[in-house]
């Protein structure tokens, strides 16, 4: 039996097969409930009063601290950290020596030498790997994400984390604080009073507005959930559930959970020899109607994902040497795709198709049904131009819409198809049944698609400068 994810690949052979017929089922965003009201309600919130999102449960946080903690961020994020003073927080982005991106997450400066990232597992595995490999002068404890399914056994983490956001977020703020609120720059950390209890906070704006995050010792979650709830009664506040917030990305842009690229360089055996044969690289379901037999084709650089203004050569880095020779100028760009309304009246209507197999299951309102999502988007010849990687409805903008990554010579506007479903009638993953494909025509649109977010997101942030 591997014990490690390069004895399993040995073991398996093939990467791509061995992650597409991945039995990890569907992602699940853990112990929130699915839904408070219900999705399309609690999707309109954010547009048009204020939501409550708890992010307690989904993302792992590494606390990293010491004297090194600062040198371990600069020598695997493409980020600069020449200007990363304490009570600041930085979206963190590092790629493997081949130049394709990990994961990313959030970076929180919350003392002299402590520092918390917040995100996805790939991000908070690379880091404690060289923490622990790197003869780095540092400490890493790993709060990992609760169990996608608890069955009523008590869950805990170290922190609460809540966003209040929407156009109403800032009254209910001060409502809070119980007077004015000092509107600080984006990114940027403070404090505020509530219910009694200190609570740290972060200026953020997911929902195309001015809001915070806020967070403190998990013990205090329903206390002070309870109290922006009540706080935010007349304001038209809205608890968002797991099933809405998975979707908030569709408008704000960001692209969650490329593939790690790591499975294929021989500088990082190490690390695939260190991670588990359970870690979430091992069991990772990939999905999609994109297959390729070499597993670097689905390895996406920097600026494929919006993130090129991130790259900074001013400090050595893992991947540094890889990202140097790619011309920025004729990478794919991050763009929206608006799926066409009758094409996606076929998908949503073919479950209950009684003549043939029908296509395969477009869920609302997020239709991924991998951890990792890949689908070919082709052009009028049927030649791949891009990959569609994050796809679902938006109640807002009522339509379907996904995330891809496009050449760069595809202007605005274009009508582009996505290939929606898997070949040869679908991989043996859990979430796929026997199938069709259908080819989906949609719009090359703009990133942020929310004209919203377009307008009032921070220069760099979600937008890639696209």
């Amino acid at each position: 039996m591997a014990n490690n994810l390069q004895e399993l690949l040995d073991e398996k052979g093939d990467t791509v097969r061995m992650l597409r017929d991945s039995q990890l089922g569907t992602y699940i965003y853990p112990v929130v409930p699915a839904e408070f009201t219900n999705w399309r309600r609690e999707q309109k919130a954010w547009r048009s009063t204020a939501v409550l999102y708890d992010q307690t449960h989904h993302m792992v946080n590494l606390f990293v601290s010491g004297p090194d903690a600062l040198k371990l961020l600069n020598d695997t994020g493409i980020n600069s950290f020449a200007n990363f003073p304490v009570n600041t927080a930085k979206q963190f982005v590092p790629t493997a020596s081949n130049g394709g991106v990990i994961g990313d997450g959030i970076l929180f400066h919350e003392a002299e030498h402590d520092y918390v990232y917040v995100g996805r597992a790939p991000g908070a595995n690379w880091l404690q790997f060289h923490a622990e490999t790197g003869g780095y002068d540092v400490e890493v404890r790993y709060d990992d994400r609760s169990p996608s399914r608890p069955y009523g056994q008590a869950v805990h983490r170290e922190y609460y984390r809540f966003q209040i956001q929407g156009p109403a977020a800032w009254p209910i703020i001060e409502k809070l604080a119980g007077g004015p609120v000092e509107q600080v720059r984006f990114f940027h950390m403070g404090e505020l009073t509530i219910a009694g209890e200190q609570v740290r906070t972060l200026r953020h704006g997911m929902a195309g507005a001015p809001g915070l995050e806020i967070w403190g010792p998990y013990e205090q979650h329903g206390k002070i959930r309870d109290a922006v709830l009540e706080a935010g009664r007349e304001f038209g506040l809205e608890p968002c559930g797991s099933r809405a917030y998975s979707s908030n990305t569709l408008e704000s842009g960001w692209i969650p959970s490329p593939l790690p690229a790591i499975y294929t360089s021989e500088a990082e055996r190490a690390y695939r020899e260190w991670l588990p044969a359970t870690s979430y690289e091992a069991i990772n379901a990939l999905a999609g109607s994109f297959v390729s037999e070499n597993i670097e084709d689905y390895y996406l650089n920097p600026w494929e994902l919006g993130y090129g203004s991130f790259v900074k050569f001013d400090h050595d880095f893992v991947g540094r040497d890889a990202l140097e020779k790619i011309d920025p100028a004729t990478q794919r760009k991050k763009v929206t795709l608006a799926w066409n309304d009758e094409d996606l009246a076929k998908l949503l209507t073919s479950v209950i198709d009684r003549d043939g197999f029908g296509y395969q299951f477009f869920d609302l309102p997020n239709a991924n049904y991998g951890s990792s999502n890949y689908d070919s988007v082709v052009d009028a010849d049927g030649t791949v131009v891009g990959l569609s990687l994050f796809t679902g409805v938006t109640a807002n903008e009522r339509r379907g819409l996904s995330l891809a990554t496009v050449d760069h010579d595809v202007p605005i506007g274009t009508e582009l198809k996505v290939v929606w479903g898997e070949p040869g009638g679908g991989s043996r993953k859990a979430t796929v049944e026997p199938h069709e494909q259908l080819a989906v025509r949609a719009i090359v649109s703009p990133v942020p698609y929310a004209v919203t977010a377009r307008n009032t997101y921070h220069g760099g942030w979600r937008t890639g400068g696209a």
